[in-house]
């Protein structure tokens, strides 16, 4: 097989489909591949992060942490913004167009040989694959450390494929019921089905029906779970004081905003405690990476923009509390969802947020349609002052024409939506 350029190997991950649409959730697949990779997860330790919000949120505060460690690390995160390399990261850097191509190359001919041996059950999936480049990118590198974003639930995503040491798993909440299940409970227990025997399990804040199922998890394998609930945060003279059993760490400002970063600061500091069995990292590390960590996407500024990622009721509820704690300005709301969301209850949360909303759809065949939107507007919640276009290049140059000189943008309800947004004006 030639070898693929950057712009061959994109459209090649692309062609195998839609990243959720074209999922199949099961590990012998990934694990077949990986086996025939040569194990590559097997060089460096491995956290796992997992849940419905906050889970990248973590990884960017542990990242950051390891980072101002000076611990070799890499870092695997979805979906991705701008461009595909953004997913794999080493030592804080995008892997380059040249390596992703050429991992890509390499994953492609391995998968291809063992469905020519009929090894495999199915042509390995986009998001497998792009994880089997991530383990390889890490090993070729000799991280230390890899921090592995869960993609979607826990037990049969690709990355627990990895087997990671450390778990970790964030606020759980609805979202994609239709592959998870219908309950609290049952969304717990696909996401706690990372922790296995020997895992070391970090926990956020969680209900008390989500905490007794990972607790349970817990229990029948044999690990010990730490809660960040358990930790204490205050604050004194606008300082953020994190305590645990270890440490108290006292943080000017948290790099990632929004009150509900604490949460997922504590997630972090807790996996960075259990880390300074491995490495040196100090107490002071763990204080410069929370004030140094970044997340494009999520409560993100650039200029009159406010870019958010929010797509579920946690996260429009998050986003909903900052905007009222910390914003005066009037603001226009650019909306768009994909078409397994809960889309009336988010706008119900966000909408009188706003004094003007643009509805509009994201390039994705996962895009709900703006007369699909429209369909699913809240009865309480005038349509008054609302466009609709069925392009986002157009939705925000109505943005810019309806809002005043003083006023906001918001661009949310997909990460895919400000993925695209993001790219345009970055054009």
């Amino acid at each position: 097989m030639i070898e693929m350029n950057f712009a061959e190997s994109v459209e090649y991950l692309y062609s195998l489909g839609n990243e959720v649409e074209s999922m199949k959730l099961g590990l012998e697949n990934i694990r077949t591949l990986l086996t025939a990779l040569g194990d590559p997860q097997n060089n460096y330790l491995k956290v796992q992060v997992a849940g419905t919000n906050g889970k990248g949120s973590v990884c960017a505060f542990l990242n950051s942490i390891c980072l101002e460690a000076g611990v070799k690390t890499g870092l695997y995160t979805s979906p991705h913004l701008i461009s595909i390399t953004e997913r794999i990261k080493i030592n804080g850097n995008d892997i380059s167009e040249d390596d992703f191509a050429r991992l890509a190359t390499h994953v492609r001919e391995t998968a291809e040989k063992l469905l020519a041996k009929d090894e495999l059950e199915y042509r390995p999936t986009y998001f497998e694959q792009v994880t089997a480049m991530a383990l390889i990118a890490f090993a070729e590198a000799k991280v230390e450390l890899a921090i592995l974003e869960t993609g979607l639930g826990g037990r049969l995503d690709a990355t627990t494929a990895a087997h990671a040491e450390i778990a970790a798993i964030t606020r759980i909440d609805y979202d994609h019921q239709e592959y998870l299940g219908e309950t609290i409970e049952d969304i717990a227990a696909e996401k706690a089905a990372i922790i296995h025997e020997g895992s070391k399990v970090m926990i956020g804040e969680q209900t008390n029906e989500a905490l007794e199922i990972i607790l349970n998890r817990c229990s029948t394998v044999g690990a010990l779970p730490m809660l960040a609930s358990e930790g204490r945060a205050t604050f004194s003279s606008g300082w953020l004081n994190l305590t645990t059993e270890k440490a108290e760490y006292t943080v000017k400002k948290l790099g990632l905003l929004g009150r509900h970063q604490i949460e997922n600061a504590e997630v972090a500091i807790l996996i960075a405690e259990t880390l300074q069995e491995h490495f040196a990292i100090t107490a002071q590390n763990i204080i410069d990476g929370l004030q140094s960590a970044g997340h494009p996407g999520r409560l993100e500024y650039t200029g009159e923009y406010l870019f958010d990622g929010a797509h579920n009721i946690g996260g429009a509820k998050a986003l909903a509390e900052y905007l009222r704690e910390f914003e005066t300005r009037p603001i226009t709301l650019v909306f768009g969802a994909m078409n397994d969301k809960n889309v009336s209850a988010i706008l119900e949360i966000l909408a009188p947020l706003a004094e003007r909303i643009i509805i509009t759809e994201p390039s994705n065949s996962r895009s709900l349609s703006y007369k699909e939107l429209l369909e699913q507007w809240p009865a309480d919640i005038s349509k008054e002052r609302t466009f609709a276009t069925d392009n986002v290049i157009t939705a925000i140059d109505i943005a810019n024409k309806v809002t005043p000189d003083e006023g906001l943008i918001l661009i949310t309800g997909s990460l895919y939506l400000v993925g695209e947004a993001k790219k345009i004006l970055n054009n």
